[in-house]
């Protein structure tokens, strides 16, 4: 992957600067097109007084992030490509060896793709972690848990070093390394997917863990030290309370599953408090209000807290007025950067943000993703009217 380019444009009144990742391009000879001018958000409120109209192009957006920005094997790693994979699921296409195939199976059956480095250990498959190199894994586990959001099954076969494996090899052994301490976000949106609630098992350290363990070490981490603002810390613990709503309804949460509540809604009032008046939501995350120029953040931090505070909201909720600009204002910053490419992990998560948004609130799946949308919306707490 080559390093990143940058590029000024003016938009709005302001200078910005896009982050230009080759990848997650607009067409396959990359940058192409005058610099977008980007329409106010205030103008596209306008335009999207209806729900009809905002439907519409909640579904641009999606579908142009699909079927318009294109990946291959030769410019994009592991970590781009899975990054889609969580938000289209199998309808992700990736170009390797003259063909055009699903990334998720070609990755499955034994596909080859710098950073997808997994290896058999005796207690099932490690994907190796690569910190900070934006090909590999980044994070403990990081591809097991975003094949769990994205619905994958834990019985589908993995080939690894031309023999068969399974995805369940991953989880156990994630289940097997687990220690108090770890970075458990993405292993707790696996272990919430797959597991039985009340699980049990002895990890190398020789203690005891469940589900609720790892939801009260994940709720007490300091959200201002994670990553991405702490945006996917939340939406693992989002995975665990959201499961045990489904299977005990009305019960009260306990233990780790109710420090994990009540992380997710402080977390969700901040997010509102800390929104800018465009409806774009704070570059300090959950910290205190913040703005930038830079476009690249701007879409890292609105398109992550959206996806969280969709999945965290009530069904009356995601009408409210300061979701819908949020909406809204992401719609139309990707329009606007529609000839440029774009750093991955921002735009797909954006994109899944929208994906979520429109399945809960207008119901159905985007015509453009309806094979991998429906692993989405199971994940929202479509009961829980406090929030």
């Amino acid at each position: 992957m080559r390093s990143l380019d940058r590029h000024a444009f003016s938009t709005g009144g302001l200078v910005a600067i896009v982050a230009l990742t080759i990848g997650c391009n607009a067409s396959p000879d990359g940058l192409s097109g005058s610099a977008p001018s980007g329409s106010s958000t205030a103008a596209a409120l306008d335009q999207a007084t209806q729900p009809a109209d905002l439907q519409a192009r909640i579904d641009h957006a999606i579908d142009f992030a699909l079927n318009h920005r294109h990946l291959n094997a030769r410019d994009q790693a592991a970590w781009q490509v899975v990054h889609g994979i969580l938000c289209f699921g199998r309808d992700l296409q990736v170009e390797h060896d003259g063909a055009v195939s699903g990334a998720l199976d070609y990755l499955l059956q034994g596909g080859t793709l710098k950073g997808w480095n997994l290896r058999p250990t005796p207690h099932g498959v490690l994907a190796v972690v690569e910190s900070g190199t934006k090909t590999g894994q980044g994070h403990p586990d990081q591809w097991l848990g975003y094949m769990a959001l994205a619905g994958v099954k834990p019985d589908e076969e993995l080939i690894v070093g031309g023999k068969k494996y399974h995805v369940r090899d991953l989880l156990t052994e994630a289940q097997w390394h687990l220690y108090q301490g770890i970075e458990a976000t993405w292993p707790l949106m696996a272990f919430s997917a797959y597991l039985p609630l009340d699980a049990k098992w002895t990890a190398e350290d020789g203690g005891e863990w469940t589900i609720d363990r790892v939801a009260a070490m994940e709720a007490g981490q300091d959200l201002r030290e994670s990553a991405c603002g702490g945006t996917h810390r939340l939406v693992g613990l989002l995975s665990a309370v959201n499961r045990f709503k489904r299977e005990h309804p009305g019960e009260p949460l306990t233990g780790g599953f109710r420090q994990a509540d009540e992380k997710i809604r402080e977390a969700f009032a901040a997010a509102q408090r800390n929104q800018q008046p465009n409806g774009r939501f704070s570059t300090n995350f959950f910290t205190r209000p913040g703005s930038s120029d830079d476009l690249d953040k701007q879409m890292h931090a609105t398109g992550h807290t959206l996806e969280f505070v969709v999945l965290a909201a009530s069904d009356e909720q995601l009408s409210e007025p300061w979701i819908e600009r949020a909406v809204v204002d992401l719609v139309d910053l990707l329009d606007s950067t529609e000839d440029f490419d774009l750093e991955c992990g921002g735009l797909y998560h954006a994109a899944r943000g929208l994906v979520i948004y429109r399945q809960r609130r207008f119901g159905g799946a985007p015509a453009a993703s309806e094979s991998s949308a429906p692993a989405a919306p199971a994940e929202a707490a479509r009961d829980d009217k406090r929030r």
